[in-house]
């Protein structure tokens, strides 16, 4: 898998991953999420190719003060070859570049395949509560 900063020409194809991985929510209108990330670090949203298809994604951010970890999605049939430690580790690089001292994310607690994966990775459990206010509706 080679990992290339995200391009206009990968939308459909990014689009139809997270589709395919379940990351698409009602009240996220991804095409939206594409317009705003390619507006903000643009530089760190990546996507994985293998071939010629997209298998992989990532959309980091920093904001000054933390990282932050988006839509890290690996294609079903190419997962377990460690497609996502090397996205991860390629955004991290990036993310860490930019000085930032920590990087957040969040994943529902339900998802306990993705926790591990993540605790794997040196991810830890925050004694936090994440809250959010939508400014926008999709």
């Amino acid at each position: 898998m080679e990992i290339l900063p995200y391009e206009t020409n990968d939308e459909n194809e990014v689009i139809a991953l997270w589709d395919a991985c379940g990351l698409i929510t009602p009240a996220n209108d991804p095409q939206m999420d594409i317009n705003r990330k390619i507006e903000v670090d643009r530089d760190l949203f990546l996507v994985g190719r293998n071939k010629s298809a997209v298998v992989a994604t990532v959309m980091g951010g920093y904001e000054g003060h933390r990282g932050w970890i988006n839509y890290l999605a690996v294609a079903p049939g190419e997962r377990r070859q460690g497609y996502g430690q090397k996205m991860m580790a390629a955004v991290e690089g990036l993310i860490e570049k930019k000085g930032c001292p920590k990087i957040n994310l969040q994943v529902r607690a339900t998802n306990e395949d993705v926790i591990e994966f993540y605790k794997a990775l040196g991810y830890r459990v925050d004694d936090v509560i994440g809250l959010g206010k939508r400014l926008k509706v999709d």
